[in-house]
């Protein structure tokens, strides 16, 4: 399984691949996914991120979702926010381009 945390890191959330579009999806605490990081369910020690990783792996094998994995989130302000740039970048959308993906949903200002 892929690893893309400090393994050191406490508040975690779960990332996949959708597979029938290939956007990128965020475990929910329903147990559902959602395109919108906003969504994402958040726990506060690697034992709780890793039962939760345990709990969206039904998705893949229902053909749903590919590749799950932990990464690591931040409080920030009114909520929380990816620590890396791979998760900012898969969150916000291509960085050539501001006017495709997600960030020309919703341009910063």
């Amino acid at each position: 399984m892929a690893q893309h945390h400090n393994q050191t890191a406490q508040t975690l959330a779960v990332t996949a691949n959708r597979l029938l579009d290939g956007e990128v999806v965020y475990f929910t605490d329903g147990g559902s996914w959602s395109e919108h990081f906003k969504d994402a369910a958040v726990v506060r020690s690697k034992g709780d991120g890793e039962a939760m990783l345990q709990r969206a792996m039904p998705s893949v094998e229902a053909l749903e979702v590919i590749g799950p994995y932990l990464f690591e989130v931040r409080e920030a302000g009114s909520g929380t926010a990816p620590v890396s740039v791979r998760e900012n970048i898969r969150m916000n959308g291509p960085t050539v381009r501001l006017d495709l993906g997600k960030q020309a949903e919703h341009p910063r200002v």
